[in-house]
């Protein structure tokens, strides 16, 4: 019989588990699914120990006393939160460009009458920090109310310096508010709310957190909390003015999406067991791992990453250039289809010219090796040029730390 990876024979069963090596959802543990494994309950009364619950388990991830806004949406409903509160139609944000979801922070706030100035910077390497300190001393009238980044691109794989950012606004004397996108990086990379001086922190429950998809998390200062007091920017379901109206809880617009904060609660019990430092040094092991498989495979003369400077690719998620005249999608498909290893497709500019590995959440040596074996696979199978020896790479480096 003749093989074909986009045709595969009818009678292939499959058996064992898929690997998900996608940055997002991760693979959800059964602790979390056993956790969401129940009725549902009066939201009014029985259900308020779990919010309470969540919230403070939140605040120990976020590492801040701030407070917790949850929604029942994905991450890009907690944006749409952070954005409504803080900034009024025709106010200025400042955006440091540096991948496709920083631009995406400006699509969304365009939507809401907000003016958008970008500080344009590569795509292959991180924000800035001198760039956006250069923008916000020249306004000196203050017309720039918030400056907006991401820790880590999904579709870059790199992050940037959010400490650095947070000095360079000091540095300018500015009092613009300071939110962050830590979508694809909570509770992967370190990120410390308080101590950076970040006023609104984005997040999903999908990736780090290791629940289900439908949680958006912000944490919120009082500085944001104040300005929402005051803003016109038409909102409802996402109003912190109603959400914080006693200031000293949170409250739930509509009803509580309760199996989905019961998977995120046992999801973050998980990663506080492990202790935060654990967790971040077991995703820099297993990314480091996936770094110099890509690297081996890049000596072949095909494949090259991304992010330009070592330094700044990320722990969460690994983004690989393939030739222009390859196409991705044809590794992706062979991978899933005849190794059970699911992979992503490039984002943004990058679409149809990257292919992605993600290496967060629930996951182990055994794990992420069994992944990089079934992609090299599929690069023979479909003939992309590559260096073979990749995973052994992966198991020298793991095998040694």
């Amino acid at each position: 019989m003749n093989y074909s990876p986009l045709n595969p024979p009818k009678t292939t069963v499959k058996r064992g588990r898929q690997f998900l090596q996608v940055p997002g959802p991760t693979n959800i543990p059964d602790r979390v699914l056993n956790a969401m494994h129940r009725p549902a309950m009066d939201v009014y009364k029985g259900f308020t120990p779990a919010k309470e619950e969540a919230i403070h388990l939140a605040r120990q991830i976020f590492q801040t006393e701030q407070q917790v806004a949850i929604y029942a949406s994905s991450g890009h409903g907690a944006w749409e939160a952070a954005l409504v509160n803080v900034l009024n139609p025709g106010e200025k944000v400042l955006i440091p460009v540096a991948g496709n979801f920083s631009k995406n922070w400006g699509v969304m706030a365009r939507a809401h009458n907000i003016e958008v100035e970008e500080v344009e910077g590569d795509w292959r390497k991180p924000v800035d920090p001198a760039a956006v300190e250069e923008r916000l001393r020249a306004d000196t009238n203050h017309e720039i109310k918030a400056v907006a980044m991401v820790q880590v691109d999904t579709a870059t794989g790199i992050w940037s310096d959010v400490e650095a950012v947070r000095k360079a606004i000091d540095a300018a004397n500015h009092p613009a508010l300071f939110l962050v996108d830590v979508i694809a990086c909570l509770a992967t990379t370190d990120f410390q709310v308080d101590n950076w001086g970040v006023d609104v922190g984005v997040a999903g429950s999908q990736k780090g957190l290791m629940g289900p998809p439908g949680l958006g998390l912000c944490s919120v200062s009082e500085k944001a909390i104040d300005k929402a007091m005051t803003v016109d920017t038409p909102r409802h379901y996402f109003s912190w003015k109603r959400a914080f109206a006693d200031r000293s809880k949170f409250r739930f617009s509509g009803t509580a999406p309760e199996h989905a904060i019961w998977g995120t609660i046992e999801g973050m019990r998980m990663v506080l067991e492990e202790g935060l430092d654990q967790v971040f040094a077991r995703h820099h092991r297993l990314a480091e791992a996936v770094r110099r498989c890509v690297a081996h495979w890049a000596e072949g003369g095909a494949l090259e990453f991304v992010g330009v400077d070592p330094d700044f690719r990320s722990n969460a998620v690994t983004s690989v250039l393939v030739p222009e005249n390859f196409d991705p999608d044809l590794l992706l498909k062979t991978a899933d289809l005849r190794y059970d290893t699911v992979i992503a497709q490039g984002l943004g500019k990058f679409e149809g010219r990257t292919f992605r590995i993600g290496h967060m959440g629930e996951l182990n040596p055994p794990m992420i090796l069994g992944a990089l074996a079934g992609i090299e696979m599929a690069m023979q199978t479909v003939g992309l040029a590559h260096k073979p020896g990749g995973v052994q790479a992966a198991m020298d480096y793991i095998a040694k730390t």
